[in-house]
């Protein structure tokens, strides 16, 4: 079998374009015993994966130069020499960015069935961006009834699953969105007040209006401007949950701290970043919680998906400019 992939072909200084990237074909083997020969169906592109186009530590290894990108992905097993897999099992890998690929039976997740839930939900709210939300939330926002969480980025992948997950939770919502249509979904998603970031004019006053008396939880998925919001309308003994900050993901010179951080030390707040292998032990929880509020209709999601592997890039890129509403996927 033949694979085309997605190569990284340069890194990008600032935001990522189309000639950071190309093609490659390779034809692979048969698999060997304990392989499993993969077609992939869906793949996932994430914001955090920009960092790994950096040549730098990071608590990944970054992306090489002429090699495949890697990335979440949901396939088929085609052939089998690992007793564990069959033709026709759908899996779970971190090798997309490729139509199909030879690993070892180790590298890959069989996926269950859950009634009603589509097979792709397993790379967004029932996936990475969902167990980022929920552990986020509820290990270190600790949020309890009565309280008022704070989400940028709300209408993403994650964004959405947290502002969700605190409502069922008990608490009031204020999530910030790019466009007035993401708005309008948040708010049939449940959300108390959704606001357009880019049309309110003064981002502080907007807040400050649906958290008159401020803000408990802050789950940053934005940074910059909404982090200094954050802070000034944080109330004593508030917790921020540090999961992105992709205002600065592209940055090209070091981007200033918020100017108010030194109410940190004033109210007392707690400010913790995270990534979610952090919280792999809460996985079984995350999918029975999540299943269950899925049943019962309480968990809404959205996907913005792109047709075949040439248009991985283009979907990657369009996760900065806020392109997609809920997880963005590329069906292959």
């Amino acid at each position: 079998m033949q694979a085309r992939e997605i190569l990284l072909k340069s890194r990008p200084e600032g935001t990522p374009a189309a000639q950071h990237f190309e093609t490659g074909t390779v034809t692979l083997p048969d698999p060997g015993a304990g392989d499993v020969l993969v077609r992939n169906i869906y793949m996932s592109v994430d914001p955090y994966m920009r960092g790994r186009m950096y040549d730098r530590p990071s608590y990944v290894p970054p992306f090489q130069i002429g090699e495949p990108l890697q990335g979440g992905a949901i396939g088929e097993v085609v052939a089998s020499g690992d007793p564990a897999f069959k033709p026709g099992d759908l899996v779970l890998s971190m090798l997309g960015w490729r139509t199909a690929f030879v690993a070892a039976g180790t590298a890959l997740q069989k996926l269950p069935s859950i009634p009603g839930v589509p097979t792709q939900a397993f790379l967004g709210v029932l996936g990475m961006p969902g167990l980022t939300g929920y552990a986020g939330l509820t290990q270190i926002g600790e949020p309890r009834p009565g309280e008022t969480v704070f989400v940028s980025g709300g209408a993403g992948a994650v964004g959405s699953v947290v502002a969700q997950v605190a409502k069922i939770l008990g608490c009031t919502v204020v999530a910030t969105a790019g466009t007035d249509e993401k708005c309008d979904w948040l708010r049939a998603a449940g959300v108390d007040h959704a606001i357009n970031y880019r049309t309110c004019g003064n981002l502080l006053a907007a807040v400050r209006e649906a958290a008159p008396k401020g803000i408990d939880i802050y789950f940053d998925n934005v940074g910059g401007e909404h982090l200094e919001v954050a802070i000034e309308l944080a109330r004593p003994f508030g917790r921020f949950v540090e999961c992105g900050m992709i205002a600065d993901y592209n940055a090209t010179e070091p981007a200033p701290g918020p100017k108010n951080i030194i109410l940190v030390v004033g109210k007392s707040l707690k400010m913790q970043g995270f990534i979610v292998t952090n919280y792999a032990h809460l996985q079984l929880q995350f999918l029975q919680d999540m299943g269950k509020w899925i049943a019962e209709g309480r968990i809404k999601w959205e996907e913005t998906i792109h047709e075949g592997l040439e248009n991985a890039p283009n979907a990657f890129i369009g996760l900065f400019s806020g392109q997609n509403t809920g997880k963005m996927l590329v069906k292959l």
